[in-house]
């Protein structure tokens, strides 16, 4: 069973071809970090794989994270948070990438949908002109409030 789950791992040198191989549409992109998932990556997961068939997961790798989330972070290596996403039943791909930003991802895989969460303003994301550019869309999900893996931690941390 976990080896089947380790198949929706797709590396990044694998990625484009693996995209082009794909006879489903419409691609639903979404990324972050999923350093202790939760019920509001659940809930966001679950909203963005409904906009779609076909339900891609960029992870940030554990140095991307540092960069994002500081040094103490990730709390869970990448290959361990990449597999439990990956057992999401409606989550289709996992690929880990190292950058700031998933634009060199979404390059290659072209997605017709990128799905955000937060309070984003759409034209204002660093990837919006990679996925318009494409042919694609971005949509955003907003968070459920007070669900976080900062907050989980620090109420950890507060007992």
């Amino acid at each position: 069973m976990l080896e089947r789950i380790k198949e929706k791992i797709i590396s990044i040198e694998k990625v484009e071809r693996y995209a082009q191989s794909l006879n489903v549409k419409p691609i639903v992109f979404t990324n972050g970090c999923f350093d202790i998932l939760h019920l509001g990556h659940i809930s966001y997961l679950c909203e963005a794989r409904t906009m779609g068939n076909f339900l891609w997961i960029g992870m940030n790798s554990d140095s991307s994270v540092q960069k994002l989330k500081g040094e103490k972070r990730p709390i869970m290596g990448e290959m361990e948070r990449a597999i439990l996403v990956a057992s999401l039943d409606f989550v289709d791909a996992v690929t880990i990438f190292s950058e700031d930003t998933p634009i060199r991802l979404l390059s290659l895989i072209k997605p017709n949908i990128h799905v955000k969460g937060g309070d984003y303003e759409v034209e204002k994301l660093p990837e919006y002109k990679t996925v318009t550019n494409n042919g694609g869309t971005v949509k955003i999900i907003p968070y459920i409030k007070g669900k976080s893996s900062t907050n989980i931690i620090e109420k950890i941390k507060s007992l």
